[in-house]
């Protein structure tokens, strides 16, 4: 991960958490205070994010120490310590809600991954992930579901042609739409043409459409819908995919199944840090 990136993220976070100083612990810690501690699992899950929690601490004060024992990618069980830290008690309770923000969302955005990954073992299926992350903090959300074993769909609006129902309308049709595509975008890019019915999808085959996106279709339709593609496109099932059975989509025969929940409905992981008493 970008460090500069990472650095951007994190003194926006703390900015943001800390304002003005942290009242409390100024009021009740002495400053001399040191405190020693660990982060711990409080549930099974694959770690994410261990880079970013030591960094918020290095960018608070160089003074604490944090050891960590797991690795990104790594499955922890309940009580598995993740972390051991040290220190100015002050500077550690100042960044204890930002460090624990970013690595419960990662962890739970990579579990929540590895379960779907696992789901779809043994077909020729991948999972990927949408744009349907938290403005600002993408890169680390798509982080995290490679953690998770995913893939990446396109980062941004630069990274790839995909035509939408909206895009069609304005085009005057799928056709139209694939045709100014291929007239200037690059030749680098893949086009991508998102359908609801199997007469669009006549539509996106004879317009020469690279990846076909079936859209909210359920399983019967989506074998179909495989079956009239056949090999001659890409296919990738997306919509409500966290609410499938993502076995019986993968069994169908599609290459791609995006699943934008991975990333917009997350439970965060259940990770604390309790100080050695």
């Amino acid at each position: 991960m970008d460090k500069f990136i990472m650095d951007d993220i994190i003194l926006n976070a703390l900015k943001e958490d800390i304002g003005s100083g942290d009242i409390t612990s100024s009021s009740t810690v002495p400053p001399e205070t040191k405190a020693e501690g660990k982060f711990w699992a409080k549930e099974s899950g694959i770690i994410c994010g261990v880079d970013l929690l030591c960094r918020v601490f290095t960018l608070i004060d160089k003074r604490v120490v944090i050891t960590p024992l797991v690795k990104d990618r790594q499955l922890v069980q309940y009580g598995e310590t993740i972390a051991l830290i040290s220190g100015p008690a002050r500077s550690i309770l100042k960044g204890e809600r930002v460090s624990l923000n970013f690595i419960q969302r990662l962890s739970g955005i990579a579990s929540r991954t590895a379960v779907a990954v696992e789901a779809i073992k043994g077909t020729r299926a991948t999972i990927a992930d949408t744009r349907k992350t938290t403005p600002g903090l993408r890169v680390l959300d798509r982080y995290a579901v490679k953690c998770g074993g995913g893939s990446n769909h396109r980062f941004n609006l630069a990274g790839g042609i995909l035509i939408k129902d909206n895009h069609i309308v304005a085009a005057g049709g799928i056709g139209n739409a694939v045709a100014n595509a291929r007239e200037h975008a690059p030749h680098t890019l893949k086009i991508e043409v998102e359908v609801k019915s199997f007469s669009q999808i006549d539509e996106a085959l004879v317009a020469g459409a690279d990846i076909i996106m079936l859209d909210n279709m359920d399983i019967e339709t989506i074998a179909r819908a495989v079956k009239l593609i056949n090999g001659q496109a890409i296919v990738e099932a997306s919509g409500n995919m966290g609410n499938k059975n993502l076995k019986e989509v993968a069994d169908t025969g599609v290459d791609i199944i995006s699943i934008g929940a991975l990333t917009h409905t997350v439970r965060s992981m259940d990770i604390s840090l309790d100080f050695k008493s």
